[in-house]
């Protein structure tokens, strides 16, 4: 019986072997693309792969769930290495984990589950849009404009500048990656299988590759004397996008599987842990990923094992074979994120919200204009401001009802909520009754009465009563 029970258990390990190697395949390209498009060595992005699923791995919080550097956080990244040098990255990100850890502790991990679909939703799209349109140099074989409007400004020009070869080898890789998902064998990742063709091809061509050196020439050491004030903001800001993320991550993915449920304060200090090893060791930032997870739970993953094994994979890959990465071709990993912007876009998720929510939708197009035309913070936190200020409008509904009640009087009646937002309409109805009747106002309808409305119509009815008419007030 014991050779029996054995053999049960060992082969109950299969199912997350095969999975850790797809999500290994899946995460591959994607840590070294993500790398490149934030503007440090593509060693680092590996390295964050490594930490998010060996250290994060073995942590509580939630068990199918894969984390690595995200595409959702590239434009940060990248706008943060420009401000503050790559030397200033390790602190940041150290930074950044300490606080996630701290929030975690403080359980503020569930609060982020209160913020409003449309600010995630355009969030996501503002990230994407911007994602995107820096890609589509590299796409082209040009080098990438600092600014969003020189971005955009170049896009005329890069029609007449783009290298042909590079052109064809992203377009093949999409074309390739999508095609494979039609196939038998699509459980083999198609962006894996794009990679590897258009990197075949690519040896023939003279166009950019990957730059790849050894993980101990990139890891630096921490260096607190480049701490100011942009740093901490900078802190802060990777802090909650990363926790943001994290968690949409975890709620969408405990959609997927039937298995242990995410504790979301846990998964914020395991979060934290490992961005603030990932600081230690100078690479970028992590979150939870969707890519990965998904891939992780339709690979047939039943426990955490799956997301510690890819971690290993990872860092055998890039202590044995680093080398096999130089031969991959920078527009294919521009394609790559491509389309990974794309996905976080949503055009089709956008209109939808359009048809049945035009409220929400211009939340969320606010969001995502601001962060393309400002810094993912300022679009962010604009975005919700909009979301409370439409929330409070909503809530804010009040019914104002005049009936004439015999020859001399009339009837006011109030229903809902009178807040600030409701008192122009209010005091217009109210100063438009003619001086010359009575008037009864009737409050006990009212859900809610601010101090704002209540003392409008306490100063109405004191100088309607001025004029020698009568207000009868029925309270709360």
């Amino acid at each position: 019986m014991m050779i029996m029970h054995t053999g049960r258990r060992t082969s109950s390990y299969w199912p997350d072997v095969g999975a850790s190697l797809v999500v290994f395949l899946v995460a591959l390209p994607l840590c070294v693309g993500i790398a490149v498009a934030s503007g440090v060595p593509a060693e680092l992005g590996i390295v964050t792969g490594v930490v998010g699923g060996i250290v994060v791995g073995l942590l509580p919080g939630s068990s199918l769930q894969v984390s690595g550097p995200a595409a959702g956080l590239t434009v940060l990244v990248a706008d943060t290495v420009a401000a503050h040098g790559l030397d200033a990255l390790g602190v940041i990100v150290l930074g950044a984990g300490l606080l996630q850890v701290l929030m975690g502790l403080l359980r503020l991990g569930r609060w982020f589950r209160a913020i409003s679909p449309s600010v995630v939703q355009g969030m996501l799209a503002g990230i994407g849009l911007v994602l995107v349109l820096g890609q589509l140099y590299p796409f082209a074989g040009a080098s990438v404009p600092v600014s969003t409007a020189e971005k955009f400004a170049g896009l005329p020009g890069l029609l007449l500048a783009a290298s042909p070869y590079a052109v064809v080898l992203g377009v093949l890789t999409l074309v390739v990656a999508a095609l494979w998902q039609r196939t038998r064998f699509r459980k083999v990742p198609g962006i894996l299988v794009a990679v590897v063709v258009t990197s075949a091809i690519g040896v023939l061509l003279p166009v950019p590759r990957i730059q790849v050196g050894s993980l101990s020439d990139v890891i630096r050491v921490v260096d607190f004397s480049l701490i100011d004030a942009g740093v901490l903001g900078a802190m802060v800001t990777i802090a909650l996008v990363a926790s943001a993320e994290s968690l949409f991550s975890a709620a969408a993915v405990d959609r997927m599987h039937n298995g242990p449920r995410t504790r979301y304060n846990h998964e914020l200090v395991a979060q934290g842990v490992g961005n603030t090893v990932c600081g230690l060791l100078g690479a970028l930032p992590m979150t939870a990923v969707i890519v990965r997870s998904s891939a992780n739970v339709q690979a047939g993953a039943r426990t955490k094992a799956s997301r510690v094994l890819h971690g290993v994979w990872l860092l055998v890959f890039v202590v044995a074979l680093p080398g096999v990465l130089s031969f991959v071709p920078v527009a294919v990993l521009a394609a790559i994120l491509v389309q990974a912007g794309w996905k976080l876009l949503e055009p089709g998720r956008v209109l939808a919200l359009a048809r049945t929510d035009r409220a929400e939708a211009a939340v969320l197009v606010l969001t995502a204009g601001l962060i393309v035309v400002t810094d993912l913070l300022t679009g962010t936190l604009a975005g919700l401001l909009a979301a409370v200020v439409k929330t409070a409008w909503d809530v804010s509904r009040l019914t104002v009802t005049v009936t004439p009640d015999g020859q001399d009087h009339e009837h006011v009646e109030l229903r809902g909520n009178a807040t600030f937002l409701r008192l122009p309409r209010l005091l217009d109805t109210l100063e438009a009754l003619p001086l010359t009747k009575h008037v009864r106002v009737d409050l006990s309808g009212l859900r809610h009465l601010d101090q704002a409305c209540r003392q409008a119509i306490e100063q109405w009815a004191e100088a309607h009563r001025t004029a020698g008419r009568t207000v009868d007030l029925i309270r709360l």
